[in-house]
């Protein structure tokens, strides 16, 4: 009687227990079999090494592991993104908002994604999954905006470039027209113009040399993007379904953007091929009063829906609802002449990101060959080295053809079908170098056309829409140094990318030391000038001639007056240099120096001293503070030629040079029977100023030191710190 009353006692234990714990969701059996399946091992510098069983495992510990380094980055990226920067930053960033909802719906996300083929699912859904892991098993956490991922919103980050090319549709114009019906007023275009060439340059240098110039007789890769700081992290991730990609990866994303596998190795550098155009809309309503467009001898209906923006205001959280206008051209983005304009570009995520996963697992040229087929890595330049001996350069990978009796470098009529795009350009139409006699080739955001001296492709031979034939002091500094290079190793790559030679000085200095002599001759001003006719042009923390032509350098480009015709940078501060008024050039040295005196007692400071290295907190803006501890910087700008940029992007009021970006993520890379590398990281792999990692690698990064990495398990394990599955603490 007992054991039968103890049975039925176990019985009701187990109902109430089955009815007071819920079965587990669908998608907590997956986190749990992810989690199972992946393991992570961080090393001594706190880089993710994500061993997954299948692709789709060691996808979902790379988004744990990212979210684990800096959730703050992962989800902003996904704001900005799908269009809710408002929601955080307030009316400031509507247009931004409008801008992505102008490009793709969540309705269009969500339709790209249902259309993706089975095993790129996958992977979108291990990505949205590693995320809400992270959030379900770190409580603490509150996210800002989005509190649960989906599987489509990679449709919306599908390439990792800097922004990619949405960010080259002016967020003012568009403003303009919502707001006043108007195009943005000439004096605030040539303001905007101005604004960027003040800006710190965005973009990257890519290297790649052959065995045949290398102490080993192994191909060499330079792989130096130039982004904002902490825009990446650095990871590693394999699968025991032969991905194994070491590398920087965009914060959100699930491939690695810039890096190498045991047999290949990619780099990225932002490119000058047109592949964003401006089509003026002839538009009239019909006798329905719907609104039409002309094409030809028709008129089609413009495509209308509705955006609603939110946006934060105080405390408070508002709506507002915007019409968005398409022809087949795009989206209707701002007005020239009273007319509509559509801007159009690469729109594919699907492709965008088969490509950008595809990249990181090919195992030699005739892959990657064929992978650039997919023709969506739009605003990038690649150059590559592999295990093969190759050395290789693509200019773009998106270029559509066009009818070269128009001008495409301004907006062209879109009533007329000639100036439609007509397709995209074969590869093998495209601006291409593959092992160059010479043995080595660069792009440096330069053209194309110097890549590899007299074996770099030639101008005449295609169209004119391919590339700008535009030189920067990055491009003629590195030329310089690899034209005569020899028995190159990773130690003397890295060394030729952090030469300290500022070739944009050598250009505007002389011109300075020349009005000096002619029209000044004056003992106080002469001290400073003796400083800079004697300086060689190299940076360094100590040199005080960098200082003074840093701040005069920076002045000239804000207050100098400017020729009539636009010219490129280069060519400006070599105007600057040479054919501007002596006077002028006296005068804007004279206002650096009252600077200098004001700001720091005295202009003869060392460069290191005014140049600085700070990190405070997580924040994507740092608030910088001359009051707090910070590291001196011998590197320069990429205005200046520095091949290993550093450089600021905004300004919080202090008077110390504090860097935002530039050299960012740095790797050089050897291929042989053994991949081996070595890397640079700013700051930190974390965000978290609590980590040891947050700021373990400043004192390396600024002086050129490069860590070796670990990229074979047998070397992952010995300088393993943690190994743990996701959600383990």
């Amino acid at each position: 009687m007992r054991l039968y009353t103890f049975f039925l006692y176990t019985a009701f234990l187990l109902i109430v227990s089955c009815k007071t714990e819920p079965a587990k969701t669908a998608e907590q059996q997956r986190w749990e079999a992810h989690a199972q399946n992946t393991t992570i091992i961080r090393d001594d510098f706190g880089v993710p090494h994500v061993y997954g069983k299948t692709d789709a495992d060691a996808v979902f510990g790379l988004l744990y592991a990212q979210s684990e380094d800096d959730f703050n980055r992962v989800e902003q990226n996904y704001i900005w993104a799908t269009g809710r920067l408002a929601e955080v930053e307030g009316e400031e960033a509507i247009y931004s908002d409008v801008r992505a909802k102008l490009y793709m719906t969540q309705e269009e996300a969500i339709a790209n994604y249902e259309r993706s083929p089975e095993w790129l699912k996958k992977l979108c859904i291990a990505f949205a999954d590693g995320i809400n892991y992270y959030l379900e098993t770190h409580p603490e956490v509150t996210p800002r905006v989005i509190t649960h991922f989906e599987p489509w919103m990679p449709m919306y980050f599908s390439e990792g470039s800097i922004g990619g090319d949405i960010e080259r549709v002016a967020t003012r114009k568009i403003k303009a027209m919502y707001e006043s019906g108007m195009e943005i007023p000439k004096a605030l275009e040539v303001a905007m113009i101005q604004e960027q060439e003040m800006q710190e340059p965005q973009g990257s240098n890519g290297i790649a040399i052959s065995g045949k110039l290398t102490k080993s007789g192994n191909p060499l890769l330079l792989i130096n993007p130039h982004t904002s700081f902490y825009f990446r992290g650095e990871v590693h991730v394999v699968s025991e379904e032969g991905l194994n990609a070491y590398g920087a990866v965009t914060w959100g994303q699930f491939f690695v953007y810039q890096g190498f596998n045991e047999k290949t190795g990619w780099m990225h550098t932002s490119t000058y091929t047109d592949v964003i155009d401006e089509f003026v809309e002839t538009v009239e309503k019909d006798e329905n009063g719907a609104l039409v467009y002309k094409y030809g001898d028709v008129y089609r209906p413009v495509e209308q829906y509705e955006m609603t923006i939110r946006y934060k205001d105080g405390e408070e959280m508002k709506e507002k609802v915007l019409p968005a206008y398409r022809t087949h051209h795009g989206p209707i983005t701002h007005m020239k002449d009273g007319k509509w304009v559509a801007s159009a570009l690469m729109w594919e995520p699907v492709n965008a990101l088969k490509q950008s996963y595809i990249r990181s697992k090919q195992d030699g040229y005739k892959g990657f060959r064929e992978m650039m087929d997919i023709r969506t890595n739009s605003s990038n330049n690649t150059v590559y080295a592999d295990a093969e001996g190759n050395i290789a350069y693509f200019h773009g990978n998106y270029i559509p053809k066009r009818d070269t009796s128009f001008d495409y470098t301004q907006p062209v009529d879109g009533s007329n079908p000639k100036t439609d795009w007509q397709g995209l350009h074969s590869v093998d139409e495209t601006i291409m170098l593959l092992n160059p006699e010479n043995g080595w080739l660069q792009n440096c955001n330069s053209t194309p056309f110097t890549a590899a001296l007299e074996f770099s492709p030639k101008k005449e031979d295609y169209p004119n829409y391919m590339s700008i034939d535009r030189e920067n002091f990055r491009g003629v500094h590195a030329i310089e140094l690899l034209k005569e290079g020899k028995d190159y190793t990773l130690e003397s790559l890295i060394d030729l990318g952090y030469d300290s030679y500022l070739p944009a000085f050598e250009a505007l200095i002389p011109g300075l030391v020349e009005a000096y002599d002619k029209i000044d001759r004056t003992k106080e001003t002469g001290a400073y000038i003796e400083v800079l006719r004697n300086w060689d042009y190299r940076t360094s923390t100590t040199s005080k001639a960098m200082t003074l032509a840093h701040y005069y350098g920076t002045a000239y480009f804000r207050n100098g007056e400017r020729p009539e015709e636009r010219l490129s940078a280069m060519h400006l501060l070599s105007y600057f240099g040479k054919e501007s008024p002596l006077e002028e050039r006296m005068e804007i040295f004279k206002t650096v120096i009252d600077q200098l005196e004001t700001d720091f007692g005295t202009a003869l400071i060392p460069w290191g001293d005014v140049h600085r290295f700070q990190r405070i907190n997580g924040d994507i803006r740092q608030p910088f503070n001359d009051d707090l501890p910070s590291t001196p910087v011998g590197l320069a700008s990429g205005r200046w030629g520095a091949l290993a940029a550093y450089g600021e992007r905004y300004n919080n009021g202090t008077k110390k040079i504090y860097g935002t970006r530039g050299n960012s993520f740095v790797a050089v890379v050897e291929f042989g029977d053994k991949v081996k590398a070595k890397t640079s990281l700013a700051g930190g792999q974390s965000g978290d100023p609590d980590s040891p990692h947050f700021d373990d690698q400043i004192e390396d990064y600024v002086n050129g030191e490069f860590k070796e990495v670990a990229y074979y398990k047998e070397d992952v394990l010995k300088r393993a710190k943690k190994t743990y599955h996701p959600g383990e603490k």
